[in-house]
């Protein structure tokens, strides 16, 4: 079990460094989708099934799929792409000592707080991940929080309707 959570983790970080380092926008979304499976497969490491497979679902399948057809659509121009070479001088440098920092400070923080070890699967509670535990949860000590994202994706959809509907005079 332990391979699996160092190989996916592993993944997990290369998918991410993929996104930001990409230099197409589809790349970098296919990126993205490896990261995402190797998050699932950490969570399938930690047994928490439901949330392994509703991040494959969720955001594999469905926002992953949103995500390319808006690439495509903000792509699908005729004029040819503006290069902008010489104009960024220095940034490659500094975003390289600012990501080398970043790095150093998480492994630093990360062996302070002895985050290297795997929790033993005796620690965790009995049901740990299922959907059961989850939805209880999630409608007993979270619904503050559940009912608000409810309102805010609410209130973006209505956005949506109001802008897409009006009719110019």
């Amino acid at each position: 079990m332990t391979a699996v959570f160092w190989i996916a983790g592993i993944l997990a970080v290369a998918g991410a460094l993929g996104v930001i380092v990409a230099k197409t926008p589809v790349h970098s979304v296919i990126s993205l989708v490896v990261n995402i499976l190797a998050l699932a497969a950490l969570y399938l490491a930690l047994h928490a099934e439901f949330l392994a497979l509703i991040q494959v679902i969720v955001y594999a399948g469905a926002i992953m799929i949103l995500f390319l057809f808006v690439i495509a659509l903000l792509t699908a121009r005729k004029d040819p792409i503006e290069r902008t070479e010489g104009k960024l001088e220095g940034q490659r440098e500094l975003g390289l000592v600012t990501a080398v920092g970043g790095a150093v400070l998480m492994i630093a923080v990360a062996a302070s707080a002895g985050l290297g070890r795997m929790p033993a699967n005796e620690a965790l509670p009995s049901g740990f991940g299922s959907a059961a535990a989850f939805g209880r949860e999630l409608l007993t000590t979270h619904i503050f929080s559940f009912e608000l994202t409810a309102f805010v994706l609410l209130a973006a959809v209505i956005g949506v309707v109001v802008l897409v509907g009006r009719r110019q005079l």
